[in-house]
């Protein structure tokens, strides 16, 4: 049996991974991984630290590898360790080597990477509303598309363009 195709969709806070991994998933009836980040931080009820960035990071990979088994041809993984990267070197300066040996270790044949191009929806786990500051991570989440070696494509304008954009390229792939 063949493996399912992961896809990675990642960027920013707030603009619209989640929603595009829902609605990627419904399209085509597959399954799609939730950022285990916010099921950890609910729980834990305190700012956190750098050592729970470890754990959430442990709880995505688990939880997408377990979300694989359920996939036939595709896998939709809302965000991965790259995040986790990307804010343990904003807020802490340093990442954990294991969060950087699993990001070299594991694959996606696609990333889609969400643009700022949506407003910003507050919620009390995000930190950052300020478009400068997402662009600033987006900046960020591109150098990483780009340094990753797998095909990416930037997804931008809104709900129902993303979606078509992306089942575009996902056509093309299977």
């Amino acid at each position: 049996m063949q493996k399912p195709k992961r896809i990675l969709i990642l960027g920013p806070e707030s603009t619209g991974k989640s929603t595009l991994a829902e609605d990627l998933a419904k399209h085509f009836g597959e399954p799609w991984v939730p950022e285990y980040a916010r099921e950890y931080l609910e729980q834990i009820n305190r700012p956190y630290q750098f050592e729970d960035l470890v754990e959430i990071g442990k709880g995505q990979v688990a939880l997408e590898d377990k979300m694989a088994g359920r996939a036939k041809k595709l896998l939709f993984c809302d965000t991965d360790l790259r995040v986790i990267h990307i804010w343990s070197e904003h807020r802490f300066e340093k990442t954990n080597t294991w969060v950087l040996e699993e990001i070299e270790r594991r694959t996606y044949d696609l990333i889609l990477l969400t643009d700022t191009d949506l407003p910003w929806t507050p919620d009390p786990l995000r930190e950052y509303p300020e478009l400068e500051m997402r662009q600033y991570f987006f900046k960020k989440y591109l150098q990483l598309a780009q340094e990753s070696g797998f095909p990416f494509l930037i997804v931008s304008g809104d709900r129902e363009k993303r979606l078509n954009t992306a089942i575009g390229a996902l056509e093309e792939l299977i």
